[in-house]
């Protein structure tokens, strides 16, 4: 499976960005797809995860900004990322795949990360 992500960018404090990433590579629905995102120094955090049924979990840090949905067919994930803050710039990487037990998300696939900018 590879992972294809794209939407990051450079924007201001209080605006919105929609991240999207689209997997190829099999012509199975991939159940799980989400985020994590890795800022300079800082360890990989949970963003958000969403299952094909549409169960939803997202992380404590962006709770309430942060949305995730998926279009199955496409097998395809997106992130609908408001109210951005500076905290929020990192790398943002797409996960597909793997296990969701609880409230951890550990993924099988990993695609390349796109940048998300914050400045104040």
């Amino acid at each position: 499976v590879q992972l294809q992500a794209s939407g990051g960018g450079l924007v201001q404090a209080g605006e919105s960005l929609r991240l999207s990433c689209a997997a190829s590579g099999t012509s199975e629905m991939i159940a799980l797809m989400g985020w994590y995102r890795q800022a300079p120094g800082k360890e990989r955090e949970f963003v958000a995860v969403t299952t094909s049924d549409g169960t939803m979990k997202i992380g404590d840090s962006v709770k309430g900004r942060f949305t995730i949905s998926k279009d199955n067919p496409k097998n395809t994930v997106f992130l609908q990322t408001n109210s951005l803050e500076p905290e929020d710039t990192a790398a943002y990487y797409c996960a597909a795949g793997g296990l969701l037990l609880g409230p951890t998300y550990t993924p099988a696939f990993w695609g390349q990360g796109t940048q998300v900018t914050v400045s104040s």
